[in-house]
């Protein structure tokens, strides 16, 4: 038991002196997370206010996929990109295995199908409403897209901050495709792996309070955005 207290008074240490790993490892982690938000929301977000206004025959089918999508597994991915960006794959030559921009590739690829899903629900019910009266003002389909887009926008945001939860705690893609090398690829979730592997439970601990305290960041931003209680109301 007083290996415990010793390990969580030495880990929130850590934190409270913004101990340099530490602090290494959490910029990474979130310029490697913020950076994959970036790149999905640009691709996620019109995705599914494209399926909400047009009508195509495959559309419900590309729905439905994209919702099973969100249920992928992260290793399958990991593996996946693993085998496109190694030596002999065919994007081999660009070197990019065991780097940030690998891992950015695996987080985007796993939070693309949870952000265009949760937008896809919020801009479905929201072009319940506008559809008469933009179709009578004849606009074209990338101003049908666009309105929706600005006006959702509170829900879209919720929706991009429920993806940069997802990859903000991978670890199994990232294990893969970044190869948790030191100064290098090295996050917050693979690094909790590997100090606890080998018994450094402080900066283990140290680093699961910093990843905790992003989660509840995250979830306490959804729930303002999301207006959750309004007067009073749950």
């Amino acid at each position: 038991m007083a290996d415990i207290w010793l390990g969580l008074s030495q880990a929130f240490w850590l934190v409270i002196t913004f101990d340099a790993e530490l602090m290494e490892i959490t910029l990474r982690s979130l310029m490697v997370s913020l950076s994959a938000l970036v790149i999905a929301s640009a691709i996620a977000l019109p995705l599914a206010a494209l399926l909400a206004v047009r009508r195509f025959r495959w559309r419900r089918w590309v729905i439905a996929i994209l919702n099973a999508l969100m249920g992928l597994p992260p290793v399958v991915v990991g593996l996946i990109v693993y085998v496109i960006l190694s030596r002999s794959g065919p994007l081999g030559v660009l070197g990019l295995l065991f780097t940030p921009t690998a891992m950015v590739i695996a987080q985007v690829i796993i939070i693309v199908p949870l952000i265009a899903s949760v937008a896809h629900q919020a801009l479905r019910d929201l072009w319940s409403e506008y559809h008469d009266l933009l179709i009578s003002m004849h606009v074209t389909q990338g101003q049908k897209v666009a309105t929706l887009l600005w006006d959702a926008r509170r829900a879209l945001l919720t929706a991009s901050l429920a993806g940069f939860g997802r990859a903000i705690g991978e670890v199994g893609a990232i294990m893969i495709v970044g190869g948790n090398i030191d100064n290098v690829t090295r996050v917050l979730t693979t690094a909790i792996a590997l100090e606890t592997g080998k018994g450094e439970f402080a900066l283990a601990l140290g680093l699961g309070f910093v990843l905790i305290g992003l989660a509840i960041a995250v979830n306490l931003s959804i729930h303002a955005l999301s207006r959750t209680e309004v007067e009073a109301r749950w």
